[in-house]
């Protein structure tokens, strides 16, 4: 075991959660020359929107199946509605845990964690997809497409549902940080075996 992985852990934890969400909206195509202050604005609105609608408990979804081939698609979980089914991805699963203990994150996702907090970030997107939490997100998020007057029309902010899932996950889950944390610190750690 090298001191490496902890020295960069190290360095991905000093970024705040706010900063890693707004980092994720620019990297969309679509906020690509935005204003970085709009971006925070707009991670912060996802986030404490997310962090709102976290429930007592988790909600299960109706079925979860289990196989590989999350680290090659970058991602822990995946939601697809029809049927409605959370995919979990255990290979990326085992590889954020192993990055936790790495780094010495474990106070902020204790063990078990990184499993409950796919689910329940899973859960949330099948809420956003279903409910009329998907109108109340834009409202809260603010971004105006069109304005007659007194009338507007709001905007999908691509990437906030992404955003307002993490944090609910956060929430739900009692983590101490972002799962964004862990996305990140997947994809440096993925970052140096594609280079080879």
């Amino acid at each position: 075991m090298t001191t490496r992985p902890a020295a960069a852990g190290t360095g991905l934890a000093a970024v705040d959660d706010v900063e890693y969400g707004a980092r994720f909206l620019g990297s969309l195509s679509l906020h690509e020359g935005r204003d970085p202050a709009r971006l925070r604005q707009w991670a912060a609105a996802a986030a404490e929107f997310g962090a709102a609608l976290a429930p007592a408990a988790i909600p299960a979804p109706l079925r979860i199946v289990e196989s590989g081939g999350g680290l090659e698609r970058g991602l822990l979980a995946r939601y697809t509605s029809r049927p409605p089914t959370v995919e979990l991805y255990t290979d990326s699963l085992e590889a954020a845990e192993r990055l936790v203990t790495a780094h010495g994150w474990r106070k902020w996702f204790p063990a078990g964690s990184v499993r409950a907090a796919a689910l329940a970030h899973e859960a949330v997107h099948e809420r956003l997809h279903h409910g009329p939490e998907r109108a109340a997100l834009k409202e809260a998020l603010g971004h105006t497409a069109l304005r007659l007057g007194r009338f507007r029309v709001l905007a999908h902010v691509a990437g906030a549902e992404e955003l307002a899932a993490h944090a609910y996950a956060q929430s739900v889950c009692g983590l101490g940080r972002t799962p964004l944390l862990l996305s990140a610190a997947l994809a440096a750690s993925a970052a140096p075996a594609r280079e080879k």
